[in-house]
């Protein structure tokens, strides 16, 4: 059972470089919630998903792109590359 408590923010963050499954966790977790952001890092960094068995890496986008209905923002701390945002 999930409590809802108004204002709160729940936040997943990486204690390490690399790959550690940041992206997937994310994206298991959106469903639940309204809103899914990204606040830092660049184009060097991917988040690799399967959606529909089809493998997706995602660069720039958040994770939980593919959620219909929640909010995704791309936050100001987060290195954009136009061309890497594009594809």
């Amino acid at each position: 059972m999930r409590i809802n408590f108004p204002n709160m923010v729940d936040v997943l963050l990486g204690l390490q470089w690399g790959d550690e499954g940041k992206g997937k966790i994310v994206d298991f977790f959106a469903k639940d919630y309204q809103l899914v952001a990204r606040f830092q890092g660049g184009p060097n960094a991917g988040h690799t998903l399967y959606v529909n068995d089809q493998k997706i890496v995602l660069h720039q986008i958040p994770s939980g792109i593919f959620h219909a209905g929640i909010q995704n923002l791309i936050g100001n701390g987060v290195v954009l590359d136009p061309e890497t945002l594009r594809k």
